[in-house]
């Protein structure tokens, strides 16, 4: 069990995190016995555990008392870990190296922790940043796009980990996936234009000619694409006219295509509730072009068809990130339109600012999605779990991590099929690593003439297949996560006879929870806190019917007892 004492004022910030390591922990109780205890409070108590972990860039009572000196607090460190580094956003203290401690955090700079051990036989790692600070900081503010590939918020969770089990703590984990899959996977798709029919005449059609004429023909001589897709796009812009009189196919039309190729998959689509409307408070120069030419009582063909087949409909904000008036409005209308009120949100354009949680929350939205970057793929806030954005009581966030836009604008990434290949790549390895949500969009219009981007969103759902993943929509995902965060933990006892008792009392998971236990068996050779120490993780499929209680070596499950009715 974890006992933790933060700062003040740093409560919520500690819940959340330990909703997404969801392992037993408390806030700590003076007289309780602990394996181990998180600390970034400046003034610690007596503490009664085998490691306590203090945390934090300013100088703490600790410090006095095992000669921690600290030598510098830059900002904008970077902490190595396994392949890659981990960018800390707030102070960093790097210690002097003191007499009976051995650094075992290394920066460029020098060590940024110190380990000790107590004559009673405490172990202390003094760490030169604020754990809880650098979460607060990831899930408020988030990182810059120049961060966005490391999933620094999971990575902060690894290291935790990795640094308990190096002490030879057991612990146990509610995994971030469900058992049987390696992660969860959503499929969206934000419908901002439905079909170039609708844009006779307008800077939409006038764009769309000039990309697919001169700018393909520049994108074939640049090697870009090749002669039969040149050849596409030409034919695509011949056939405009007689798309706009309705005498041909409309080649934007996006349903028809996406339920082909996502046949069984369940994807979300976000769906603009009021025609003509931009918005108010749109930045930019170009705000007007925000208005969509059409509206979701205009679709009630298309509603039915995606709703029969198993897929999501949201709402694709307007006005919802800033008015709980206007988010009310924007939902009642797509519940009109569709028979069901959604649940869900992304935002268009993605806007946001720092009151948007708040505001989503108050008007009564399940989840969001709009905590992406438009200009890059990646971790807006550092992680691929669903979670609770600071300041919320009831709203949950998937995070939206590849864009096709991002990948392939030349505003943006500008990457051929083979580089974004690459960076997806990064992507996916991290959701077999870490677990938790990769969620994906791609626009309605980006399968057809001029984009022609369906060919890699075909081949990325076929490699996603590979690797054993849940395609879930965004509300079944977060249906999920809800499900995990109604998992406790209770305890009694201390030492070696101390129990933990999991429990579970929400309706069935739609996939039962899969339960990690982690058991570290020192190396030959080796001592705790060396680095070397070997690590087993036993995995236990739990459906939460019945509590589970497990001994303090977490080698035994002492009672498997039906929850009561």
């Amino acid at each position: 069990m974890i006992g933790v004492i933060p700062r003040e004022g740093q409560t919520q910030v500690v819940t959340e995190f330990f909703e997404l390591f969801k392992t037993p922990w408390e806030l700590f109780k003076s007289g309780r016995r602990y394996e181990v205890v998180i600390a970034t409070a400046d003034v610690l108590p007596e503490i009664d555990a085998k490691v306590v972990f203090a945390y934090g860039a300013e100088s703490k009572n600790v410090d006095s008392a095992h000669r921690f000196v600290i030598g510098s607090r830059p900002s904008g460190a970077y902490l190595p870990y396994r392949k890659t580094s981990l960018p800390i956003y707030g102070e960093f203290a790097i210690f002097e190296t003191a007499a009976g401690s051995v650094p075992f955090v290394t920066t460029s700079v020098g060590p940024g922790g110190l380990r000790t051990v107590t004559p009673a036989g405490q172990v202390v790692l003094r760490i030169g940043y604020d754990l809880f600070e650098e979460v607060q900081h990831l899930l408020s503010k988030g990182q810059p796009r120049e961060q966005a590939h490391v999933p620094t918020l999971d990575l902060h969770i690894e290291l935790l980990k990795y640094w308990i089990l190096n002490e030879a703590i057991p612990f146990l984990e509610v995994s971030s996936v469900p058992d049987g899959y390696n992660f969860t996977v959503c499929l969206t798709h934000d419908i901002d234009f439905v079909g170039i029919r609708n844009h006779k005449f307008d800077h939409t059609m006038w764009g769309f000619l000039l990309r697919s004429t001169a700018g393909a023909a520049w994108k074939f001589l640049n090697g870009r694409i090749a002669l039969d897709r040149l050849m596409q796009c030409w034919k695509a812009a011949a056939s405009l006219p007689f798309v706009l009189l309705g005498w041909a196919k409309d080649f934007w039309e996006p349903f028809g295509w996406y339920l082909t190729e996502e046949r069984g998959l369940g994807a979300t689509y976000f769906l603009i509730p009021f025609k003509g409307r931009s918005g108010e408070r749109v930045p930019g120069r170009h705000a007007s072009r925000r208005a969509a030419p059409y509206e979701v009582a205009e679709l009630t063909e298309w509603t039915a068809a995606l709703q029969q087949q198993g897929c999501e409909l949201g709402i694709h904000g307007i006005d919802a990130w800033h008015s709980t008036e206007q988010g009310r409005i924007e939902s009642e209308k797509i519940a009109r339109s569709v028979n069901n009120s959604p649940s869900g949100v992304r935002i268009h354009w993605l806007l946001q600012d720092d009151n948007t949680p708040v505001v989503l929350d108050r008007t009564g939205f399940t989840y969001d999605s709009t905590a992406g970057y438009n200009e890059t793929i990646g971790y807006l806030n550092g992680t691929g779990q669903v979670f609770r954005p600071l300041g919320a009581l009831h709203l949950l966030e998937i995070p939206l991590h590849i864009q096709d836009g991002a990948l392939f604008y030349p505003q943006n990434l500008n990457l051929t099929d083979a580089e974004a290949e690459q960076r997806c790549q990064v992507l996916l390895s991290n959701a077999c690593q870490l677990g938790g949500v990769l969620t994906l969009l791609w626009h309605d219009r980006s399968h057809a003439a001029e984009r022609f981007w369906g060919d890699f969103y075909i081949q990325m759902i076929q490699t996603l297949k590979s690797f054993g993943v849940w395609f879930a929509t965004c509300a079944q995902a977060v249906e999920w996560f809800q499900a995990r965060r109604q998992v406790h933990f209770d305890f009694r006892g201390t030492g070696d006879g101390a129990v933990t008792t999991v429990r579970y009392q929400g309706k069935a998971p739609r996939h039962p929870f899969k339960l990690k236990i982690y058991r570290p068996a020192t190396a030959d050779g080796a001592n705790p806190g060396s680095r070397d120490a070997a690590v087993t993780c036993a995995e236990l499929p739990w459906d939460g019917e019945a509590n589970l209680a497990f001994d303090a070596s977490l080698y035994r499950i002492l009672e498997a007892r039906p929850v009561s009715p």
